[in-house]
């Protein structure tokens, strides 16, 4: 513990990441900007193996898997310490796709009362 000289060494603490987060953070902005997970390129399937292609979905319910990317990825962000720099572009995204919903939901509302009329 103490040495002859009377000074006291003691070992330095290295924290050492349990991950790459300059790796994860560029895969996060890659994500963010593309929409897609370039490690989920990495894995596609074989050419021979096509799946069958799946049946077009609402722009409703992509509105919403969209808002919850968007959410999952300012979290994601916020625990890389950097929400501060993503909190207002995310959030007017977000908001951006709550008006386009209002937008179909307002026009399925009037086609249904139209629908309902001439019934």
């Amino acid at each position: 513990m103490c040495q002859a000289n009377g000074a006291y060494n003691r070992e330095q603490f290295k924290p050492r990441a349990t991950r790459d987060l300059e790796k994860e953070k560029r895969r996060l902005q890659n994500i963010f900007a593309t929409g897609k997970d370039p490690e989920e390129r990495k894995r596609k399937t074989r050419p021979g193996r096509q799946q069958a292609p799946a049946p077009k979905q609402d722009r409703f319910e992509e509105l919403v898997k969209e808002i919850q990317e968007r959410k999952e990825f300012l979290a994601d962000m916020e625990a890389l310490g950097q929400g501060k720099q993503y909190r207002g572009i995310i959030l007017a995204e977000i908001s951006q796709k709550l008006r386009e919903m209002e937008d179909i939901d307002r026009k399925r509302s009037e086609e249904l009362r139209k629908a309902l009329a001439t019934t």
